[in-house]
């Protein structure tokens, strides 16, 4: 039997899978909770076998910082996490936490039967880990963009001002903001961005530079435009491959 601690912040959600994990006749739910905060509290006095975890929750912490803050009293403690939310913070999170053993983290829409659960369970218990392929997939995507920032190319005042064309504002907007006299300042700056991010034959036309530059940085990617208008990304591999604009 698995003394497990349930942490999710749909009530309903919460009841059918402490019934239907009981029900398993391999688990015992020891306690539920909808935050974190609450998750901690409970696993400082009372440790569970294992913690089933959403991502997203009701408190402070989401499910991998309590997690973190749980390893912190608790070394090691075995937690499944689970997930419908694909936002790349949650990844970047994980990505970031230092998880490495007794764990498991699947999306929601795919492992969360009773059943499946279960082996997930017993596997972080013995020390087996588990990640979703397609979670996995997104972790690497998001680190792939982390560690290909495009702002990583330029120097910091000229991350500033791309963060205003990105914005919108015109170059005297930016001159103003700034608190530059001389909104050329601001058209030298531009074309150091454009030349960090390959976008320095496009500026015959300024407009066309412009707003590839604005694409970038709210992709965070860097993208390469052909003379035809096609538009090329690097993969994992660092090839570059055609891409394909899916928002």
């Amino acid at each position: 039997m698995i003394n497990v601690l349930i942490v999710e912040d749909n009530h309903k959600l919460r009841a059918a899978l402490k019934t239907g994990l009981a029900a398993t006749g391999k688990v015992s739910v020891v306690y539920d909770c909808d935050s974190g905060e609450a998750a901690l509290a409970f696993c400082c006095a009372t440790p569970p076998d294992a913690v089933l975890m959403d991502v997203q929750l009701a408190g402070a912490l989401n499910g991998i910082a309590a997690a973190i803050a749980i390893r912190r009293e608790r070394p090691r403690l075995p937690v499944v996490f689970y997930s419908i939310q694909d936002d790349d913070a949650y990844y970047r999170d994980f990505r970031r936490s230092g998880i490495l053993s007794h764990y498991a983290y699947v999306r929601k829409s795919n492992y969360l039967l009773p059943q499946m659960i279960v082996p997930l369970l017993r596997d972080a218990v013995d020390g087996r880990s588990f990640i979703d392929p397609e979670i996995e997939t997104r972790v690497q995507e998001v680190r792939h963009k982390d560690e290909h920032s495009p702002l990583d190319l330029l120097e910091p005042n000229e991350q500033t001002v791309a963060r205003l064309l990105a914005r919108g504002l015109t170059n005297e907007q930016i001159a103003l903001r700034l608190g530059f006299h001389d909104k050329r300042t601001i058209s030298r700056t531009n074309g150091q961005i454009y030349a960090a991010w390959g976008l320095d034959s496009s500026t015959v036309d300024e407009k066309v530079a412009r707003t590839r530059a604005v694409i970038i940085l709210h992709t965070g990617q860097l993208i390469h435009w052909d003379e035809a208008g096609a538009a090329y990304v690097q993969d994992e591999r660092g090839e570059w491959v055609k891409w394909i604009y899916d928002r």
